[in-house]
């Protein structure tokens, strides 16, 4: 199977799963089985909303969820059944340093759920001083990868780069100048640090960036190499404002290489917080969440190279 993916993919990204539960819930440690319904039914109220997104016209073959496991309940079968894209992750929650959600049984489970894309997401810094932590993370991310495409399976590589001490330092500690001149070629770093580890990724899931040659340049350097011409990019929306998010969608979406995002905060947060409140009723959060998602669709497409 020829490395890569061909085709639009417009993501609504749910698979958060400990952040979710502190942050939306205030649940500390494992959840109790009650707790855990509650959880899981607030996933399948994000779920309505894509489903009213596709009844409004999203394309379903470049619609996708990406959700969890633990608190995605029916929704991967669901997903199925309405032709979407599915997306589901494979690194243990809250970890700092990239691990497998279930040890040596990850194959066990990317098989019993079968979905499009297996995802990971990695914090990565080839400039941490921690070396052994970035060496161990390459390892088991190309374990990862050479096990999904001997299988035949798509690799969904989720990127951030936190800021070293020092780098923070460099900006007088102001993320949002990191943002703008450090992170975009550190960014380029980790991509062909992972391309030198022998880690093949089919769809870098990266953080927007302010300048369409940065993009640019991050595009080229994940099809850089024999083989990676069918790589793509998509953009995260990292729980940015509206106005960032829109941003970063028009500086990437003509930029040859990039496909679509892979959005989720952005979409869902404020109408979910909504309806857990008792301010909208839950056919209501789910419409606020399908035009969410549809407005970025617009955004991107405009820009789009068709």
């Amino acid at each position: 199977m020829a490395l890569g993916y061909d085709g639009k993919l417009y993501i609504l990204a749910f698979d958060h799963r400990g952040s979710f539960q502190k942050k939306m819930f205030g649940i500390e440690g494992d959840p109790t089985p009650e707790e855990t319904e509650r959880i899981s039914d607030a996933k399948r109220l994000i779920f309505e909303g894509m489903l009213e997104a596709v009844n409004r016209g999203a394309e379903a073959g470049a619609t996708g969820v990406l959700v969890d496991e633990q608190f995605g309940s029916d929704i991967p079968e669901r997903a199925r059944e309405h032709g979407l894209k599915l997306s589901m992750p494979v690194e243990k929650s809250g970890q700092n340093e990239f691990d497998f959600q279930y040890g040596e049984k990850f194959g066990e489970h990317i098989e019993k759920f079968d979905p499009d894309f297996a995802k990971v997401l990695v914090r990565y810094n080839s400039d941490d001083p921690d070396t052994e932590m970035n060496e161990r993370q390459l390892r088991r991310l190309k374990e990862l990868a050479d096990w999904l495409h001997a299988h035949d399976r798509k690799f969904l590589f989720e990127l951030l780069v936190p800021a070293t001490d020092e780098q923070l330092a460099s900006v007088d500690g102001d993320s949002d100048r990191y943002d703008a001149e450090l992170r975009p070629e550190l960014m380029r770093r980790a991509i062909e640090d992972a391309q030198n580890a022998g880690i093949e990724v089919d769809v870098w899931k990266i953080e927007g960036v302010d300048e369409q040659s940065d993009a640019a340049m991050l595009a080229e350097q994940a099809r850089s190499g024999n083989g990676r011409e069918g790589v793509t990019c998509v953009l995260l929306g990292r729980g940015a404002s509206t106005e960032k998010v829109e941003q970063w969608l028009r500086e990437a979406a003509p930029v040859e290489g990039f496909i679509g995002f892979a959005i989720g905060r952005s979409i869902w947060w404020d109408a979910l917080k909504g309806y857990l409140a008792d301010e909208l009723e839950r056919s209501a959060a789910a419409s606020q969440i399908a035009e969410n998602y549809l407005h970025f669709v617009r955004v991107y497409d405009q820009q789009a190279v068709h």
